[in-house]
C-alpha cells in the first residue's frame, strides 16, 4: 500500500514539473515573438508613421521629435489583444509615448496611444 502512494506521489509532482516547464517554455516562446513583431520593419513604419502625425517635422532639424528607441523592458501582452510598447523619445526618460500595437484586417498598426505630461506640453497638444 505505502509503495503504491509512493508511485501516485512521484507521477503528480513529474506531472506538475511537467507542466510548469510546458507553461514556462510557451511563455518565452510568446515574449520573443512579441519583441520580433515589435522590432520589424513593419513596427518601424507604424512608429515612425504615429510619430509624424504628431510632430509633422519629426526627424528633421526643425523637429521636436528627433529620434526614439524602444524600451525593451515595457514590451508585453495587452490583456484586450495586441502588445503594448514604451518609446523613449530623444533618449530622455521623461518624452515617451506608450502604444498598443495589434493586427487589424491583417495589418500591424498602432491602436491607443499614451503619451507623457512632459512630451504633451512640448509638442503643444490639448490636455497637457
Amino acid at each position: 500500500m505505502k509503495k503504491r502512494w509512493v508511485i501516485v506521489l512521484g507521477i503528480t509532482v513529474m506531472t506538475i514539473l511537467g507542466l510548469g516547464v510546458k507553461f514556462y517554455m510557451d511563455e518565452e516562446k510568446l515574449n520573443k515573438e512579441m519583441k520580433q513583431v515589435v522590432y520589424s520593419d513593419e513596427a518601424k513604419e507604424v512608429f515612425e508613421k504615429r510619430l509624424t502625425n504628431l510632430d509633422a517635422k519629426a526627424f528633421t532639424k526643425e523637429g521636436i521629435i528627433q529620434s526614439y528607441e524602444i524600451n525593451k523592458e515595457s514590451i508585453g501582452r495587452n490583456p484586450m489583444g495586441g502588445i503594448n510598447v514604451t518609446l523613449i523619445i530623444n533618449k530622455d526618460l521623461e518624452w515617451y509615448i506608450t502604444y498598443t500595437l495589434g493586427k487589424y484586417n491583417g495589418n500591424l498598426d498602432g491602436g491607443g496611444a499614451s503619451l507623457s505630461k512632459e512630451l504633451t506640453k512640448k509638442l503643444e497638444l490639448k490636455g497637457s
